[in-house]
């Protein structure tokens, strides 16, 4: 994903607790990047590849989750429209 694009969606999703309980969360931008991956390719959660380095499937699957939960989607489908219309 290159900055501009990152640019973009970064603002849209929320950030983490101060204080999350387990280990520190694997980054968002190479996150969304598995996340974009398995979308594209149609792969299974499963059958993500950990030579990308993103995290494991189990990680991003439930970053999905709890990006739709905060919204993500709506703001980035929102986002979207505004860069379209100029």
């Amino acid at each position: 994903m290159d900055d501009a694009l990152w640019a973009l969606v970064e603002p849209l999703l929320p950030q983490w607790p101060e204080r999350s309980p387990g280990p520190r969360p694997v980054d968002d931008r190479l996150c969304l990047q598995d996340i974009l991956f398995v979308l594209c390719t149609g792969i299974t959660w499963q059958q993500l590849p950990l030579e990308l380095r993103f995290g494991s499937g189990q990680t991003c699957w439930r970053r999905l989750g709890r990006w739709h939960e905060a919204g993500v989607s709506n703001r980035a489908s929102d986002a979207a429209g505004q860069v379209e219309r100029g």
